[in-house]
């Protein structure tokens, strides 16, 4: 396939080397991570999609056809669902009418190699909150995915206070007693998902879902490493609390 004149594709988007970064600044109101599920049949495109987003900090799951689709929102929630349309097998218009008619909270990104108005128009018709022609540039399909997964969460405060522990959600910041914390942004996913959890406990499996991406392991110890560098950076005293053979919580007064 030729180059596309504005993108510079031999494909559908531009090489990842020529991702332009988002500033964290475009993350507020989302809360802890941004799940996404992209549904394109195409393997390498879709391999493509995943690695700009997971890059970006967000946790992704692929499906290659539409059943396998269906499955994955079954069994998991997801912010927005990147859908390309002309899915062998199981339509993407059966996918989007599923969405809309178990009126889940996905918001829909469609993906279609037509481009004229009159696609756009049925897709939009479908009940897709978006809708995106092939060839893109990976920039405005991360830009729009960022949108619409700020549309599918409810808008949250953006700093939380427990413990002596200030997270500040849209800056990516946290202190203790107004000492900054230098976290990674994995440290800074686990102490988010424990801080909104407000003293309940948190299992292991759902920091992973959470904060980490579909591949990673709980049995890999993942969680606890990460969880004894989080808790060495916080200091004394510890106000993560192990709760064996459920999972953890962060204790003392909110």
């Amino acid at each position: 396939m030729a180059d596309d004149p504005e993108t510079g594709t031999g494909a559908h988007f531009a090489s990842l080397n020529q991702i332009v970064y988002i500033d964290e600044r475009w993350l507020s109101g989302i809360r802890g991570v941004m799940r996404v599920l992209v549904v394109e049949d195409e393997e390498f495109l879709a391999d493509m999609i995943a690695e700009g987003l997971r890059r970006d900090a967000l946790a992704v799951d692929v499906a290659h056809d539409g059943r396998e689709a269906l499955e994955r929102l079954r069994l998991g929630d997801y912010d927005v669902l990147v859908l390309d349309r002309d899915l062998p097998g199981l339509h993407g218009d059966e996918v989007c009418r599923h969405v809309v008619g178990a009126r889940l909270l996905t918001r829909v990104l469609m993906l279609t190699a037509a481009g004229s108005v009159r696609e756009r128009v049925a897709g939009l018709g479908l009940g897709a909150d978006d809708y995106l022609a092939k060839p893109f540039a990976y920039e405005e399909l991360l830009a729009r995915v960022l949108a619409l997964g700020r549309r599918a969460r409810p808008a949250l405060p953006p700093v939380i206070e427990r413990a002596g522990i200030a997270l500040d959600s849209a800056r990516r910041q946290a202190s203790r007693d107004g000492r900054h914390l230098p976290l990674s942004r994995k440290e800074f996913g686990i102490l988010e998902v424990l801080m909104r959890a407000e003293g309940a406990v948190v299992s292991g499996d759902d920091l992973i879902e959470q904060v980490w991406e579909e591949n990673t392991s709980y049995r890999t110890n993942a969680v606890r490493v990460a969880l004894s560098k989080l808790r060495a950076k916080l200091g004394e005293p510890q106000v993560i609390e192990t709760v064996p053979g459920h999972g953890y919580r962060i204790g003392g007064p909110a």
